[in-house]
């Protein structure tokens, strides 16, 4: 071989290993890995801030748009990982040309490269040397297990998908939608339900344990949003610390371990998301006195049995600075419908359905 088809050849044989790399860590690999390089995770990252920017340019689109970018990802993915393995065995081929017989020139090698890697394999172009026949089986192995592997991504994806929204549909029936801290205690006081509080904890500790192990393992699932309007998985887990928090600084007579173990691991989902997307973790409550005033009231008049006004605020604006600040940049980074205490209020107006905050 010459120089110059070495260096073809090396530069394929470095291409289709960095696909695979890629495929690998995104895919396989059940766990964030501490590996710097993700060329597909860095193409949709860039991609989310251009749909991003054009979701808040539109405010008619903006759920038609992100709702979309989810399932796209994925369609992209697939077609980025195809074409970098085309264009590293093309390389390949083209290193090797003559070893192929008609020999094969710039044109002939690319149509080659992709029917190798989708099996048709015409037989106009036939490997008659060893690497060229081993080259091509190789990618005809790529070709079909790239496309098993996305099938498999994508039921894992929709299953976990499906998990984690159970939960987040059946808390609009109680916290409202978009749902609110106050108001879920509100409905069980009213309800005469508070005796079934520590159940919903445990039920959102083992969803917050879901959640983080399935979004860690797939960053992409943060993509997918609710499919009900006013919604979002976010604002959901928000709720729920929030009246988590309130029954440990601001309510008397409620068991407070269920409590405690459900905000303990909120935090911890919290936080590890917000260290993998580099989120800010400053301590801020991001909620004012007039606004816990507003919900201590409104808890007060449910019936609920409450601690010392100054002393309970002290205490929630301390706990919910835990959680506040990563929570609420994950709720605008990734444009959730505004709730209660969650979000920017000001970028996303609540969806057209009419619904208000309890």
């Amino acid at each position: 071989m010459r120089i110059a088809e070495i260096v073809e050849f090396l530069g394929g044989l470095l291409l289709v290993l960095a696909v695979g790399f890629d495929v690998f860590q995104t895919v396989v690999l059940p766990r964030p890995t501490p590996v710097t390089f993700r060329p597909s995770g860095r193409l949709v990252g860039v991609l989310y801030r251009l749909v991003r920017r054009a979701s808040l340019r539109i405010p008619s689109q903006r759920e038609r748009l992100l709702g979309v970018f989810g399932p796209a990802a994925v369609v992209f993915l697939l077609v980025f990982w195809a074409a970098g393995l085309v264009a590293g065995f093309g390389l390949l081929f083209h290193a090797v040309a003559e070893q192929f017989t008609p020999s094969l020139s710039w044109g002939t090698t690319w149509y080659f490269s992709a029917t190798s890697l989708t099996t048709l394999g015409f037989g106009d172009l036939v490997p008659v040397g060893g690497l060229a026949r081993a080259l091509t089986v190789l990618e005809a192995a790529s070709g079909l297990g790239l496309v098993a592997l996305m099938i498999t991504f994508l039921f894992s994806l929709f299953g976990e998908f499906q998990r984690r929204e159970l939960l987040v549909i059946t808390l609009s029936t109680r916290a409202g939608a978009p749902p609110s801290g106050p108001a879920l205690l509100e409905t069980y006081a009213g309800d005469e339900m508070l005796e079934r509080l520590p159940r919903l904890f445990e039920d959102w500790e083992t969803w917050a344990a879901q959640v983080l192990d399935s979004h860690l393992s797939y960053p992409l699932l943060v993509f997918f949003r609710s499919t009900h309007d006013n919604q979002s998985w976010v604002s959901a887990l928000g709720a729920v610390l929030d009246a988590a928090t309130l029954v440990l600084t601001t309510i008397e007579g409620v068991p407070r371990g269920p409590a405690r173990a459900m905000q303990r691991g909120g935090v911890h989902l919290v936080e590890d998301l917000a260290q993998y997307f580099h989120f800010d973790t400053r301590r801020d409550p991001y909620v004012e006195r007039a606004e816990f005033d507003e919900a201590f009231d409104q808890l007060c008049a449910a019936g609920l049995r409450l601690a010392e006004r100054e002393t309970a605020w002290l205490a929630f604006s301390n706990s919910r600075a835990a959680y506040a600040t990563a929570l609420n940049a994950m709720a605008r980074q990734w444009v959730t419908p505004p709730a209660r205490w969650i979000g920017d209020r000001s970028l996303v107006p609540l969806h057209q359905s009419g619904a208000v905050w309890r």
